[in-house]
């Protein structure tokens, strides 16, 4: 019997049909298909659906198991489409109605990468802002006109539908999704295990520009040299950090610094360090009881209420209500 503390499964469906790409489904299947609750990760039942739950073939000869036919969205708390090998493809009428169905009811519907023309089709993007890989912005355009397609970003949300850009962005929206729901200490469970990054803001630039494989001697010691100031600043973030700190630990100019910084990243250094001072105060929420203004201390915001605006800036809430949500047991 489920013990009384712990919170019932969060319900996930993986909408499934011939032509979506392994790499997703296995992407979706461990963010949310491993049971890491002995580490302090949440409950989830994920299942797959698909129509009339036969198997599902997948490019490389691969093939997917459906254990729920496409009912079974609709009673789910998200629904999460993988991306399609061939875009222009006709989505099966029962998937689109199925996508329409669980959005109707109020159910959060994601898709990775080539998954938005999936929700495209099923008239979920008319009219919204969604994003997929920045090679496939141009294509969704012209089919999907109706869509605003956002061209430099790594996911987005809007009117509860959220579509993710390429590969590795698929993997910050899934966490994402479960930071939203269940806080920043899962998705870190989740990331530790996935040996991935906890922490990738959506509007953080999808295309980085990286030195070409043959670089020189100096791009890799400034590569070298970013790495080493991101990890001494997340050991400082308590003090009050500048573009002229961080370039000086780096022995570069505040302007060759910041370029590099972005080139590096996709983001500024000042958006980059503000996202982890957030990052660090939602973990200082969950785990400790300390009082706003010593959290806000520790992070470097200086003071509760520069916190607060940037919570309700990133998050859509106050770090207090953040803390009822998510406090840990205990």
């Amino acid at each position: 019997m489920q013990s009384p503390e712990q919170p019932p499964p969060q319900r996930v469906a993986l909408v499934a049909f011939p032509g979506i790409r392994a790499f997703d489904v296995a992407v979706i299947a461990e963010v949310w298909g491993v049971d890491r609750t002995d580490r302090g990760g949440p409950p989830f039942e994920l299942r797959r659906c698909a129509p009339g739950r036969a198997p599902v073939e997948m490019p490389g000869g691969l093939t997917l198991t459906p254990d729920r036919d496409l009912d079974w969205p609709a009673t789910a708390d998200l629904v999460v489409v993988p991306g399609v090998e061939d875009h222009l493809a006709p989505v099966p009428p029962p998937v689109r109605d199925a996508l329409r169905d669980a959005h109707d009811a109020g159910i959060p519907v994601a898709a990775l990468c080539g998954g938005a023309f999936v929700l495209a089709q099923a008239g979920l993007l008319d009219g919204r802002r969604a994003v997929t890989h920045w090679n496939l912005t141009t294509l969704l355009s012209a089919t999907h006109p109706a869509v605003d397609v956002v061209p430099d970003a790594l996911f987005v949300e809007d009117g509860g539908v959220w579509t993710a850009a390429g590969v590795a962005a698929g993997i910050d929206l899934c966490l994402h999704l479960v930071r939203t729901v269940h806080g920043a200490e899962a998705a870190s469970t989740i990331a530790r295990a996935m040996v991935t990054a906890p922490f990738r803001t959506g509007t953080q630039a999808q295309f980085i520009e990286h030195p070409a494989p043959a670089s020189t001697i100096a791009e890799r010691d400034a590569s070298d040299a970013l790495a080493s100031v991101r990890e001494r600043a997340l050991r400082r973030l308590a003090e009050p950090l500048t573009v002229a700190d961080l370039a000086g630990w780096a022995g570069m100019s505040p302007r060759s610094f910041a370029r590099h910084f972005t080139a590096s990243t996709g983001t500024t250094p000042i958006q980059w360090l503000l996202d982890q001072r957030v990052a660090a105060a939602q973990q200082l929420l969950e785990r400790t009881g300390l009082p706003m203004p010593e959290i806000a201390r520790r992070c470097g915001f200086g003071s509760e209420v520069t916190m607060r605006q940037h919570f309700a800036a990133r998050l859509a809430t106050s770090p207090r209500d953040y803390r009822r949500a998510f406090r840990a047991a205990g």
